[in-house]
């Protein structure tokens, strides 16, 4: 694994971004941005940036929460709940522009450049695919199919078709076996925008797919190759 480092940035409305960087020792491929889950950087984010610059990319996760001096939430469901229902969607966007914009400094151009997010990072990387230029995008286990995920943030089904890159989403099916209808929904929102698009579903792993290891190696692996194939 690539060691991982947290910069600063300044921004216009006077707070301070922090982004944790992972960089290669290889040649850089191109930039990846990551978008954190629920609970802000956790050892999960962290372990995907270094994993995804241990691949050649470099890679950055904006910290969503600054403007509340929050990296992760440490409390109950409840309690992360009010920590996402506080996020602004315009300042989402802006703070991932950031991230972008930290990237093109760094001589990364737009069609080299990615998005990845689990949980709400992964409805904002939707999000993000559907309102800027990329050349490619992942969505891990996104909320908000049918409903906004956040103040400010449009539900996933209204966002897909209107998809500027290539978009891979990864769900667990739940462990009764039952087909989730919204999944299917964005499936075909997703299949409106003209673009590449794959929806993969572990059956009966849960919301939690990855704590299945054959599902969470599968899913690392598709991960790795969608950027591999659309980010050249």
């Amino acid at each position: 694994m690539t060691d991982i480092r947290t910069e600063t940035v300044p921004l216009v409305d006077g707070s301070a971004l922090r982004l944790t960087v992972g960089e290669p020792v290889s040649p850089v491929r191109g930039g990846i941005v990551v978008l954190h889950e629920a609970r802000g950087v956790t050892d999960t984010v962290r372990g995907l940036v270094s994993g995804l610059a241990a691949d050649g990319w470099l890679t950055v996760a904006p910290h969503l929460y600054h403007r509340d001096g929050a990296d992760e939430v440490d409390g109950d469901d409840g309690q992360v709940q009010q920590q996402v229902d506080r996020l602004d969607g315009e300042q989402v966007m802006a703070d991932t522009d950031t991230a972008f914009g930290w990237l093109a400094e760094r001589d990364i151009a737009s069609d080299r450049m990615g998005v990845i997010g689990f949980d709400l990072g992964g409805s904002v990387a939707l999000l993000v695919a559907a309102q800027r230029t990329l050349g490619a995008a992942v969505t891990v286990a996104g909320e908000g199919i049918a409903e906004n995920p956040s103040n400010g943030l449009l539900p996933l089904v209204d966002a897909a078709p209107g998809l500027t890159c290539p978009w891979l989403g990864i769900y667990g099916e739940n462990t009764e076996g039952e087909r989730d209808p919204e999944i299917e929904q964005l499936r075909d929102a997703a299949a409106k925008s003209e673009q590449a698009t794959d929806l993969v579903v572990y059956p009966r792993t849960g919301y939690r797919f990855d704590s299945d290891p054959g599902a969470a190696a599968d899913a690392w692996q598709r991960t790795l190759n969608w950027f591999d194939s659309h980010l050249r």
